[in-house]
């Protein structure tokens, strides 16, 4: 029992897990992580702490990364819809600033690999979100740092959102396609484009 589907998402560091899943007309089972299969599949990372939010319509988390203690993240949905990105802020990388984003919900139960070195953020598109996710550091306060959601250098596309950028991170302006208000907090409508962020 287990196996996983690990898929590569064309920039090193970054996969999308998809757990074998046995259903029947009482309901489904799965296994939610196998360090023996990661492993199988080339993975090896140790987690060490698990985090779970909730979070509303609109409401947009990131893009954040730890400074001194970069965190490996695995993620996933378990109640809803979001939509998560990941950008390289890995120096020397060949794809530095390059983003890519997929669709986790609790209906297609996929999970997404973070590496170390990449700023981490994720928009919610259904009423409601509730978002689990393992790190491979234990959270340092004061270790956090962002990257502007919005940074055209960047150019994360993200679904249904229309707005005019008006040079910084605010979200004043952006709504989905429903009209909800785009919901950024203080700090993350205040981080730095691409050209001013930490890199790894």
């Amino acid at each position: 029992m287990g196996q996983i589907k690990v898929t590569p998402c064309g920039i090193e560091g970054l996969y999308i897990i998809e757990p074998t899943v046995h259903g029947d007309s009482r309901g489904y089972f799965m296994e939610t992580y196998s360090q023996r299969d990661m492993r199988e599949n080339g993975l090896d990372m140790v987690f060490v702490q698990d985090n779970q939010s909730m979070s509303r319509k609109g409401v947009l988390r990131g893009l954040h990364f730890q400074i001194n203690h970069p965190q490996g993240k695995l993620v996933r949905a378990i109640r809803g819809t979001v939509f998560d990105v990941a950008v390289d802020l890995r120096a020397g990388s060949s794809t530095f600033g390059r983003w890519f984003g997929v669709i986790l919900s609790e209906e297609n139960k996929k999970q997404f690999y973070v590496s170390e070195g990449f700023a981490h953020g994720y928009l919610v598109l259904s009423d409601v979100a509730e978002f689990c996710y393992k790190t491979t550091d234990f959270y340092h306060p004061g270790d956090e740092g962002g990257l502007a959601w919005n940074d055209p250098a960047v150019g994360v596309v993200w679904p249904g959102v229309t707005g005019t950028y008006r040079g910084s991170a605010s979200a004043e302006g952006f709504v989905l396609q429903d009209g909800t208000p785009l919901q950024l907090n203080a700090r993350d409508q205040g981080w730095p484009n691409l050209s001013e962020a930490v890199r790894f």
